[in-house]
């Protein structure tokens, strides 16, 4: 399958582009820089130049695919309303290139914005007015178009060898201020997944999902945001503390809101439907391998 894919060379895409070209898969990688482009032949794929402020370049890279894995997001928290308004852009405007093909459209969400009272599960919608709620509505929508979209929502914390995301956030966080933070008592958990097992489960998605489905990219139903904290403040020999809610955000700056989030969720339904099995170390297990606290 020639398999378009955006965010080809960020974390989580680096992970996608190698499990699918040793499964005997064309990836053709959306590619911002020369870096980028040299990058995505270095693992053996083809560059695309352009980016996600361009609907008709990505729409002429899907049409000319076989399938379209859609990783790509500008995280930018000071305005992620305008992140996930040129997401569906995005989505759009790659759907309307494969409408009636029915071709293979993976995009990527997350469980976090998802609503449910107590553990979330792929039956579960998003919450009404996140950042990603639109771009997960219009992707279903694309099942009745004759696309086979589906969406893969990854764990808060996809982790590995060169995470540059939440965790290593806390890490220097937890550097600055001498003490290693979690917030009130700290029981809400994180989900998350290993790169490799994600990157796994989208070549899975991309084979055989069906339309219309929802997939967890998640290992552990949820990790305690103290257990996390802990495994920090031993590698780094710094005190854990709480610190209460209404300090987060002075605390932990941005991250502050999403540290004290509780988001456990379910990947039960995922590994039925495509016997996906997680394979890597779990989020306490990798960070006690300790390559996150080497300079």
């Amino acid at each position: 399958m020639r398999v378009f894919v955006t965010g080809a060379t960020g974390f989580v895409g680096s992970a996608v582009v190698p499990e699918l070209v040793a499964a005997g898969h064309e990836v053709v990688g959306l590619a911002r820089s020369d870096e980028a482009e040299a990058s995505l032949k270095s693992a053996g794929a083809e560059a695309y130049r352009g980016s996600l402020d361009d609907p008709e370049g990505l729409a002429r890279a899907a049409a000319a695919a076989d399938g379209v894995i859609h990783l790509a997001f500008i995280h930018d928290f000071t305005d992620i309303y305008a992140a996930g308004a040129t997401d569906l852009r995005a989505i759009e405007a790659i759907g309307a290139a494969l409408a009636g093909s029915g071709k293979p459209f993976l995009v990527t969400s997350g469980t976090g914005i998802a609503r449910a009272d107590g553990v979330v599960t792929e039956e579960d919608g998003p919450a009404p007015g996140s950042h990603r709620a639109a771009s997960e509505e219009a992707t279903l929508a694309l099942a009745e178009r004759g696309v086979r979209a589906c969406l893969v929502r990854l764990a808060p914390s996809v982790h590995g060898r060169g995470d540059h995301a939440f965790v290593p956030r806390l890490i220097e966080i937890a550097r600055a201020k001498g003490v290693s933070a979690y917030v009130g008592d700290g029981a809400n958990r994180w989900t998350g997944v290993h790169r490799s097992d994600a990157a796994r489960l989208y070549r899975l998605a991309l084979e055989s999902a069906p339309a219309g489905t929802r997939l967890h990219a998640t290992d552990e139903e949820g990790v305690p945001f103290r257990d996390i904290a802990a495994v920090i403040g031993r590698h780094l020999h710094v005190p854990v503390v709480g610190v209460p809610a209404e300090q987060a955000e002075d605390h932990f700056g941005w991250l502050g809101r999403f540290a004290a989030v509780d988001c456990p969720s379910s990947s039960a339904l995922t590994r039925r439907l495509l016997g996906w099995e997680p394979q890597g170390p779990g989020l306490l297990a990798d960070l006690d391998e300790g390559h996150y606290f080497r300079a």
